[in-house]
């Protein structure tokens, strides 16, 4: 599966988790996807009209496994941006998607450590190079975001950490492709997160 660093626009101020609002849309906030599973197929705003596709079940999937009991990590935060024109001249199809899912160990006090996140980026990176090689119409791409642990007992500056963001793409000529393209994506970020 192909992989990059996702050179994105910065992130400067630290994120919240659990984050309160949104600079996005006042709808938006921020669900307890361990605490409250059912939330996963019902509140993900941008993926709940693309729900009939089978990548968004299988990205439901990866977020029930994510945030349930069997995992050392957690989301912090998705996004999803249904198909468009394709405007990533380097693969040439059609229509494009993309969306993203923030991903923090359960155990907060491990975000404080650029050292541990950094080993997860790692893994992921590790893992998907094992997953899908000849595959060339859809990426995976990270980011280490900083992030303040509002919850952790420390004072204000011994809170700041950092979580991945986990960037994904997917290229087609029609929706059907595109979103059959999107499914292997989603099937091989389950599968090398399973395995980090």
């Amino acid at each position: 599966m192909k992989t990059c660093e996702y050179d994105g626009p910065p992130f400067t101020e630290p994120r919240s988790h659990p984050w309160t609002d949104s600079a996005a849309s006042a709808d938006c906030r921020y669900r307890d996807l361990r605490g409250e599973p059912s939330l996963i197929r019902t509140s993900m705003e941008d993926f709940v009209p693309w729900s009939r596709h089978a990548a968004i079940q299988e990205f439901y999937e990866l977020l029930e496994w994510l945030n349930g009991p069997g995992s050392s990590l957690e989301s912090n935060d998705c996004a999803f941006t249904g198909p468009h024109p394709n405007e990533s001249p380097s693969y040439p199809k059609r229509l494009e998607c993309s969306g993203r899912v923030m991903v923090l160990y359960r155990e907060l006090a491990k975000n404080l450590s650029p050292l541990q996140v950094g080993s997860l980026k790692d893994a992921l990176h590790h893992a998907l190079a094992s997953i899908d090689a000849e595959f060339p119409w859809g990426m995976i791409g990270t980011t280490i975001v900083p992030v303040r642990y509002v919850t952790l007992p420390l004072a204000c500056d011994e809170q700041v950490g950092a979580e991945l963001m986990i960037s994904f793409w997917a290229w087609g000529d029609s929706k059907r492709e595109l979103m059959s393209n999107l499914e292997r994506v989603m099937r091989n970020l389950s599968r090398a997160l399973h395995a980090v």
